[in-house]
């Protein structure tokens, strides 16, 4: 099976990362996954997106064309990256910034992913953490040891403890929806 996701948002939200950390813990489940990334020249507010492709087969296009989930984290990521989901896509937004999505979606989840890493971690610099968990929780596209091991592979020395929590409190946010 694959799976095409659109992390889009702000700069400075921590979504390149996220697209790379779910990127390794496919690979670390042993599938195909292609990586890519965009962002505006500049260095914090402007729009950013990566993509990633995870797959139990081959990649043979190495881009996103329509998202089967698609994650806004601000509503001008919304605006700028929706434009091609389709009836089948999955629209996960951040309730705290995102209130318009203008794009046709299959199931739109709406969650407080800013909100609860605030709440579980002290900081919003950890709800691309959140994001990522309640991702792999939604679809079930790589496996719960192979996303913390990417995870802790990836974030600075001294906060594995609050992205553990991080991601743990995204794979509740859709659990317990």
């Amino acid at each position: 099976m694959t799976h095409n996701f659109r992390f889009s948002g702000t700069g400075g939200q921590g979504l390149i990362t996220a697209g790379i950390i779910l990127a390794e813990a496919a690979i670390l489940d042993g599938k195909e996954a292609v990586q890519s990334q965009s962002y505006g020249p500049e260095a914090r507010g402007g729009s950013s997106k990566a993509e990633v492709i995870v797959s139990d087969e081959t990649i043979y296009f190495g881009r996103v064309t329509c998202p089967d989930v698609l994650l806004v984290m601000s509503q001008e990521a919304a605006d700028k990256y929706s434009g091609d989901t389709n009836e089948h896509s999955i629209i996960v937004t951040d309730t705290l910034f995102v209130k318009d999505v203008p794009g046709r979606c299959g199931e739109r989840v709406d969650l407080p992913i800013t909100h609860a890493a605030v709440e579980a971690c002290g900081k919003t610099l950890f709800a691309n953490i959140v994001a990522v968990g309640a991702i792999t929780a939604l679809t079930g596209c790589v496996s719960d040891e192979a996303i913390e091991k990417a995870v802790l592979a990836r974030v600075p020395k001294g906060t594995e403890e609050a992205n553990k929590k991080a991601l743990q409190t995204g794979i509740a946010l859709v659990k317990n929806r």
